[in-house]
């Protein structure tokens, strides 16, 4: 299987990744619409201020937009985020007069991405993110570094949104893959496979990319 090679080549040149739970599943949530269109280092550090600022997620529930706003101003569009995050928040608690979405590793994987999608600003890529990253499911989180890298070497179409390129990947990835392929695409994505200038000359996938071939 091609992906199966690919996913070798990147091991190879990136290293293995070991799947594991980075945390409890509104975290991760939270997490996620935190580094919507901003880079991983400001998303981290406006995460990092949300939970030294307040005791647990219930505090943030009940602060005023401006406060969370102010704490994690360094994630960028912080007003949008703050009033997306707090009305999650609020939507979670009065559904089940708590904020613990532990009930959700019970569920099947089609009933939490329909219960998740319900949030406003909860798209697929932050459902991925919370299904692949906290319940350890099989799913393929599609940001633009996956999807040029998928696209480049023809793994989806050219005018494939990031939707359908989700789908279309993880119907084709191993489970026991996908994790790791995963983070080595995003990798590969920033380091060499890169939108402007792509360095094909240092790819070890270059062999199996026509976009490569075509551009050198």
């Amino acid at each position: 299987m091609k992906i199966r090679k690919l996913s070798n080549l990147l091991e190879g040149e990136y290293g293995k990744k070991v799947w594991k739970v980075d945390g409890d599943p509104l975290s991760v949530l939270i997490a996620t619409i935190l580094s919507q269109n901003t880079s991983d280092n400001n998303s981290h550090k406006a995460f990092a201020n949300l939970i030294s600022k307040f005791k647990n997620w219930d505090e943030v529930r009940k602060a005023k937009v401006k406060k969370i706003a102010d704490t994690i101003r360094s994630g960028g569009l912080a007003e949008i985020k703050a009033l997306r995050i707090k009305n999650v928040l609020n939507q979670i608690y009065e559904e089940n007069c708590n904020l613990n979405l532990s009930f959700l590793k019970r569920w099947r994987t089609d009933k939490i991405k329909s219960w998740l999608r319900k949030f406003k600003g909860v798209g697929d890529k932050t459902i991925a993110c919370v299904l692949l990253f906290s319940l350890k499911r099989p799913s393929m989180p599609v940001d633009t570094h996956v999807l040029r890298v998928s696209q480049r070497l023809g793994l989806v179409p050219q005018n494939l949104n990031a939707a359908k390129a989700e789908a279309l990947l993880e119907k084709r990835t191993p489970e026991n893959l996908i994790y790791q392929f995963h983070l080595n695409l995003i990798a590969h994505g920033r380091m060499v496979c890169k939108a402007a200038n792509p360095n094909c000359q240092d790819c070890v996938l270059i062999g199996n990319c026509k976009f490569g071939k075509i551009s050198r």
